[in-house]
């Protein structure tokens, strides 16, 4: 019992290592195995099969009369079961993707509000929304725009500048 006990324990803590260093284990077996097993020798999968190999043990030999290799067999059927578990959970976090990081390209037709007075065939400055957060950029248009004029992107001239005109209405 206490064998069994020992080893759900080492799987609790290598399931808590594994939020540490996760990954280490795929990333030292990456050029060995080459994808092999895609996940299958990742930490928490181990953690998850050495847990539940030692907890169903201990319960198995605990509640029944069995001994100790019936009490292995249903503590390998119960880990191989929580491995495939956390493996296919793990799955599909992985594919659960967020949108793309958003690009100054992105600002090409957006509204903003100029901050800095723009001279003519000179840079200024605009207030622009660049996914829901509020962005300064340095702003260049070939008429003069006074500040608190709303404005139109036109293109991206660089990382932190853009083309604009003046919106009319």
């Amino acid at each position: 019992m206490t064998f069994f006990l020992g080893l759900g324990i080492a799987g609790i803590v290598l399931l808590a290592l594994s939020l540490i260093f996760g990954g280490v284990l795929e990333g030292m077996l990456d050029g060995v195995l080459d994808g092999l097993f895609d996940g299958l020798l990742s930490l928490p999968v181990i953690a998850g099969f050495i847990s539940m190999l030692g907890f169903g043990g201990a319960i198995v030999l605990g509640t029944t009369g069995a001994g100790p290799f019936v009490a292995t067999v249903a503590g390998v059927a119960a880990g191989v079961v929580a491995a495939w578990l956390t493996w296919k959970f793990s799955q599909a976090l992985m594919r659960d993707q967020t949108s793309s990081t958003p690009r100054g390209g992105d600002l090409v037709g957006t509204s903003g509000m100029v901050v800095t007075p723009i001279p003519a065939d000179g840079y200024g400055e605009v207030m622009l929304r660049l996914a829901g957060q509020p962005v300064k950029y340095a702003a260049k248009c070939p008429t003069p725009v006074v500040r608190g004029t709303e404005i139109w992107v036109e293109a991206e001239l660089s990382t932190t500048s853009v083309a604009v005109r003046p919106v009319e209405r």
